[in-house]
């Protein structure tokens, strides 16, 4: 039975169509979600905030600093207590209810980093009709996946989850402890290279691609073909970064899992 008070902790009750779209997004999101921003992308127009250079810069840095801190986050949880998020056959599944890390202070840090990863891309390409359609389509998209979880999980771990529930909010971390969970536990560095290096490439890519990509909306192809050695000598090394740790990887450098 569950004792009185922590019902409100429990995940809200979720209907079958949340369950069978969080499925789907669950097996298929690597993939549905590059394509619906590549859409929104080619079919929305960047628009510099005020028309003014000074306030495009400032955009594109407040775009950058909040997908960074998504990528930051995802290390940060990866490094001291990974969670595998790809499941089984790319079906939900945990062999353990993770707890520690950073789920010790939030029940889904790694989607809340993609979701700020997401949002920050879409403040760089700074269209309000990327907005009306990206945000709310990311939103729903991984309240889905997380509903269908929380479901999965509900059902596996019983009450040891309905404690878990109680004592650790579903998205913005609880500062409380943080620093010592931080401090007290040993960074896994490498697992965050063979675990990140494509994600951080793919993001670090796809920055420096809307930049070159807004500038041929707002300013014309010829300055963007202008901006296009800058933008090489920016890209190249990210490039070079990648291979190598690709081939730490595949030589077994960086340890398995």
């Amino acid at each position: 039975m569950t004792e009185p008070g922590i019902s409100s902790a429990l995940p809200r009750a979720t209907h079958p169509l949340w369950l069978a779209a969080g499925r789907f997004f669950f097996r298929f999101r690597n993939a549905v979600f590059p394509l619906v921003f590549l859409a929104i992308v080619l079919t929305t127009r960047a628009r510099w905030p005020f028309q003014d250079r000074l306030w495009e810069m400032l955009s594109n840095a407040l775009g950058i600093a909040v997908a960074l801190t998504g990528q930051i986050l995802r290390a940060l949880v990866i490094g001291l207590a990974y969670i595998e998020r790809g499941g089984k056959d790319r079906q939900v599944y945990a062999k353990g209810l993770v707890q520690e890390g950073i789920f010790a202070h939030s029940r889904n840090p790694l989607y809340l980093g993609n979701l700020l990863g997401l949002i920050g891309l879409l403040i760089v390409h700074n269209s309000p009709a990327g907005y009306l359609l990206g945000v709310p389509f990311f939103l729903l998209a991984y309240e889905a996946i997380v509903r269908t979880e929380e479901d999965y999980l509900a059902r596996r771990f019983n009450e040891e989850y309905v404690r878990y529930c109680q004592r650790v909010p579903r998205f913005l971390p609880s500062l409380t402890g943080l620093r010592a969970t931080v401090t007290g536990m040993r960074f896994d560095w490498r697992r965050v290279l063979r675990k990140e290096y494509g994600t951080t490439f793919s993001g670090l890519t796809g920055i420096l691609v809307l930049l070159l990509w807004d500038r041929a909306q707002v300013l014309g192809a010829a300055s963007a073909k202008q901006a296009l050695p800058a933008f090489l000598a920016l890209w190249l090394p990210l490039l070079a970064a990648y291979l190598w740790i690709r081939y730490l990887k595949k030589k077994g450098s960086l340890g398995i899992g």
